[in-house]
């Protein structure tokens, strides 16, 4: 006789290392812009696996094609060509009229990538110690080089010494740039989000963009964007900086592109699309069959469903019910990004959130403390978004109230 399934399975770990803060959810399956947990508890995702799931879960055409290519090859090693890589890299150069691409799994390893680009650059024009402008609340990635990058003494505590040859600045102010990289000839390359995800959801002024395009062209400096986060249509163009009319000389992408099965990407411009030769750089998962096929299915999906008009209308939407609901109430500073791309931004700290709006069946994060994220799926309805904003609202004017 079989026994009974329990009534309430356990979302618990222990033989995994606590890297996690996690919630007490395991999530079993998903359809669209909802998943369900083991429980059989349903959600509605504004967090898309942290601006991952592109197409939503599920999605027919994607899942079509991933069941096609697992049945061919999966993985075959970078010794050997992948036709599939040039299917894909065809397609980013032309989205983003940059030259060729470099295939890696993760942003980490992407950013890690362009750093290594830039340095090469650098050795290449004989500078010995080449340097690097990142930002303040910028955020790249765990690596240690990576780490160094980032702006956010709280992830990088622990873990010196960091990586010499960054200089820091705070976004959008040209004259602060100037003043900080004034005199050095060692600086090869500025490195930045377009919007700054982990860092608060911090957009870069398109002005500011067209002003580090001239400075860099003018100095010879690389003009480096991460746009692993806030790229592949989230924000209603390809990339996030396509807003202002740029093109930078190295773009890591990852996260969207290959909905929820790793891709990382480096898109290389004309000034650094030969920097690396064979032996510079390398990777064993990187641009595999499978992860190759996700992205290109996904690129596909999102020009045959209108996508990334989607996410302007329903970002927009969502924006202005979230200001509408909030608006004049203490506590509620600004809501800010573009596309399915937003933070909002209270007085005080809100993780509690996080928990609170998962209980009522909304995911949703929180970063920098007192702001709350969202990047769901660009397939998210205006009356998906509603339903985010009749969760989420009550929430905040609760917390924004508790001890004033």
């Amino acid at each position: 006789m079989t026994a009974a399934p329990p009534d309430h399975i356990e979302a618990t770990s222990p033989h995994v290392m606590n890297t996690y803060g996690r919630l007490p959810i395991a999530l079993s399956h998903g359809q669209g812009c909802r998943v369900w947990d083991v429980n059989g508890k349903s959600y509605l995702d504004a967090l898309g696996g942290i601006a991952v799931n592109t197409v939503g879960h599920n999605h027919p055409k994607l899942v079509a094609a991933l069941r096609d290519q697992v049945g061919k090859i999966i993985h075959s090693s970078n010794y050997y060509h992948v036709p599939l890589q040039e299917t894909l890299a065809a397609k980013l150069v032309e989205l983003s009229g940059l030259e060729n691409v470099f295939f890696c799994s993760t942003g980490l390893e992407a950013n890690e990538a362009a750093l290594k680009l830039a340095r090469k650059f650098g050795h290449d024009k004989g500078i010995e110690r080449p340097e690097i402008v990142v930002y303040e609340k910028a955020f790249h990635g765990r690596s240690i080089a990576t780490l160094s990058a980032t702006g956010n003494p709280k992830v990088q505590a622990g873990f010196g010494p960091l990586v010499e040859g960054f200089i820091r600045v705070p976004i959008n102010d040209i004259n602060e740039l100037k003043v900080a990289t004034e005199g050095n000839p060692n600086v090869v390359a500025v490195f930045f989000e377009a919007i700054q995800g982990e860092g608060g959801v911090h957009p870069m002024d398109n002005a500011y963009l067209q002003q580090v395009r001239a400075l860099c062209d003018e100095r010879d400096w690389l003009l480096m964007i991460d746009e692993v986060q806030c790229g592949m249509g989230r924000t209603g163009k390809w990339f996030a900086h396509q807003w202002a009319g740029i093109k930078p000389d190295v773009m890591p992408l990852a996260k969207g592109l290959g909905s929820g099965v790793p891709v990382g990407a480096v898109v290389a411009g004309p000034k650094a699309a030969h920097i690396f030769g064979p032996g510079n750089h390398g990777t064993t998962f990187g641009g595999n069959p499978l992860a190759m096929r996700a992205g290109v299915e996904t690129i596909r999906i999102m020009e045959e469903e209108g996508l990334m008009a989607n996410a302007v209308v329903v970002g927009d939407h969502l924006q202005a019910a979230l200001r509408r609901e909030l608006g004049g109430v203490p506590g509620f500073k600004e809501v800010r990004g573009k596309g399915l791309m937003l933070g909002v931004e209270l007085t005080k700290p809100c993780g509690v959130l996080v928990s609170r709006a998962a209980e009522n069946g909304l995911l949703i994060s929180v970063t920098a403390d007192t702001v709350i994220r969202m990047v769901p799926s660009l397939i998210m309805t205006t009356a998906e978004a509603d339903e985010v904003v009749a969760i989420l609202c009550p929430l905040i004017k609760q917390l924004l109230q508790e001890g004033a």
